[in-house]
């Protein structure tokens, strides 16, 4: 980045400015774990400071919606089909072998 596109950059609001590769990956990280990313995701996605953390937070948290719902129908289609009964078993096995 040369300096003028800095000095471009730096006069934008706070709220406009970009966010680099460095601090995407840092939300990623901070976005997984488990409690406290959930509480930092609510956070930033309801927070207008940037909008484009904002936006991140809000896609972010859109796949996690999407992920829960097919991990959820697939566990529904399990119980429906039947598959949860040796399921149940193998974990019996596994914590009376404990």
């Amino acid at each position: 980045m040369d300096r003028f596109e800095r000095m471009e950059r730096d006069r934008l609001p706070e709220e406009y400015r970009p966010l680099g590769a460095w601090k995407y990956f840092g939300y990623e990280i901070l976005f997984a774990i488990p409690i406290v990313g959930f509480i930092f995701l609510l956070v930033y996605s309801f927070n207008g400071s940037n909008i484009n953390r904002r936006s991140f937070a809000r896609s972010y948290f859109c796949k996690f919606l999407i992920a829960l719902i097919v991990i959820g129908a697939l566990v529904g289609l399990a119980f429906a089909l039947g598959l949860q009964e040796g399921l149940w078993d193998k974990i019996r096995e596994f914590f009376q072998s404990l």
